[in-house]
């Protein structure tokens, strides 16, 4: 997993925080995060250490105060600083309670969870592959010529995980939920492509065909 210091984009940080992009834009626009918590050079981007402060700030908007989430946030966001040079998984044994007068709040299961989703998307990461010589260099599941973003749309369009596993007989359940993260993570751009017969790599399940019923005359 990277370090603390690691940027994302911001669709990234939305599927590592588990909130909208919008969210993740807005915690940029209205400074919400620290300045030096996300970069504007080169496109939006936002470190990973603030994954879990994009999450709480979310996530607890029904309990408290904007005002209460943005001091939770300078008090975690100072502490913070000091584990830029260390994997975020190191900050799983440290105390993130935050006290503001009589209110006490703890960090720790966003840390907790962001880790964790960190954990995964550098899983699905070393899962895509683009390479030109390969489809045009569409992001493909490693060792494979199966477009990662055709085996999300499977699940997207409701077909089972035993259907998505007889089309693609060279995956698995975790490759499958790992290519669903990729994909969020790394949404395609513009409008869908029209299908053009099944997509690369899948399989002919069945091949029932059932005749055309003649108009009546």
């Amino acid at each position: 997993m990277g370090l603390t210091a690691e940027l994302l984009r911001p669709a990234e940080a939305a599927v590592v925080a588990r909130v909208p992009v919008r969210d993740v834009n807005r915690a940029i626009d209205e400074h919400i995060l620290p300045d030096d918590f996300f970069s504007l050079d080169d496109g939006r981007h936002v470190a990973a250490m603030a994954c879990p402060l994009i999450a709480f700030y979310v996530d607890s908007a029904r309990r408290l105060t904007a005002e209460e989430r943005l001091f939770t946030i300078r008090e975690a966001g100072g502490r913070l600083r000091g584990f830029q040079a260390r994997a975020l998984a190191s900050l799983r044994d440290e105390d993130w309670t935050v006290r503001d007068g009589f209110l006490t709040i703890d960090l720790a299961p966003f840390i907790e969870r962001t880790t964790e989703r960190l954990d995964r998307l550098a899983a699905a990461r070393a899962l895509a592959v683009s390479d030109p010589g390969i489809l045009g260099g569409t992001p493909v599941i490693r060792g494979t010529r199966v477009p990662v973003h055709d085996v999300a749309a499977s699940v997207a369009a409701g077909l089972s995980m035993d259907q998505i596993l007889a089309a693609y007989p060279s995956l698995d359940t975790a490759t499958v939920e790992l290519a669903m993260f990729y994909a969020e993570a790394n949404p395609v751009r513009g409008r869908p492509r029209a299908a053009e017969g099944l997509p690369a790599g899948a399989v002919i399940v069945t091949d029932r065909r059932v005749a055309r019923r003649r108009k009546a005359g």
